[in-house]
């Protein structure tokens, strides 16, 4: 398998439409069937049924997808370390984020930026709402951010890195804490834990449309300055509180039970920001290394 195959693969799978992935890849379609092919024939396998109507993974292909970006990451870090041993890449790059939701995807880039560019210094800022985030990036104070923005200034450029619901956080011991899901309007009545009341917190703002949609204001009996200090209240039984989907996809808290909130707004996107026109080379390899770092939310992890 050469880079090149493992490339037109791994476009395919996400396409699934041979004339969108032959775009993709600036090729031709012929070219992306034959590079298809050819991988088939050096592994034995088919990868890919194909039908005049469809296009779609086999078992087999299924299979190759991890390993597949696995290669081309490896193939992609060994080419970036040269290139930067050779050449002596430097630069800056400063990134925001919010929230515990966001800490396990700053590990990830700060570890792969560090491991393929060591001459690229990358600064971190941790702040606990969103919107002075994405006013740093506007003002040139940060280069990237990472965080949930209900909207987003003309200059800045966006990708969204993962979609995120809302969950209810509650004591081991809650009465709710073994549902598979519960309604707002079966947390009537019940303490509430959040963070400051602050413009274009997605969060505390689905909190209260969502309440309010169910006949009720929340009962907020403690506001806290972060969510670790919030869900440590939250195990001490002091009361529940609602935070993002990633969070117990990513930490554990002891006595904490989280369990899906019915929305009928839907997932909303965590999203990574930057400067719409800003050239610098640095930020420019930090977000090629982003994209490849976090596929596009729905793809086969």
């Amino acid at each position: 398998m050469d880079a090149k195959q493992i490339r037109a693969f791994l476009v395919l799978a996400e396409e699934l439409h041979f004339g969108r992935a032959a775009e993709r890849l600036q090729m031709t379609q012929p070219p992306v069937s034959r590079l298809i092919r050819n991988l088939e024939t050096s592994l034995s396998a088919q990868l890919f049924d194909r039908s005049t109507r469809s296009v779609r993974l086999t078992a087999a292909g299924e299979a190759l997808v991890q390993p597949a970006r696995d290669i081309l990451m490896s193939h992609q870090l060994a080419e970036a370390a040269v290139k930067a041993a050779g050449q002596g890449e430097v630069g800056h790059v400063r990134l925001a984020f919010t929230g515990i939701a966001t800490h396990t995807l700053v590990g990830r880039l700060a570890k792969l930026v560090r491991n393929t560019h060591p001459g690229i210094q990358l600064s971190l800022q941790s702040a606990t709402f969103a919107l002075p985030s994405i006013e740093g990036v506007v003002d040139g104070s940060f280069d990237i951010a990472f965080g949930h923005w209900p909207f987003i200034p003309q200059t800045v450029e966006t990708r969204m890195i993962a979609e995120e619901a809302l969950v209810v956080a509650v004591h081991n011991g809650h009465p709710l804490a073994g549902r598979s899901s519960v309604s707002m309007a079966e947390l009537e009545g019940e303490d509430f834990i959040t963070l400051p009341s602050n413009p274009g917190s997605t969060t505390i703002e689905r909190l209260y449309s969502l309440s309010q949609a169910a006949g009720f204001n929340p009962n907020v009996v403690q506001v806290a300055p972060d969510s670790w200090t919030i869900l440590s209240l939250v195990g001490a039984e002091f009361g529940c509180s609602v935070t993002v989907s990633s969070v117990p996809r990513n930490f554990t808290f002891p006595n904490v039970t989280f369990i899906p909130l019915d929305d009928e707004q839907g997932p909303f996107p965590l999203l990574m920001a930057w400067r719409r026109h800003d050239d610098s080379p640095a930020l420019r390899e930090v977000l090629r290394l982003a994209e490849q770092l976090f596929p596009h939310p729905g793809q086969t992890e």
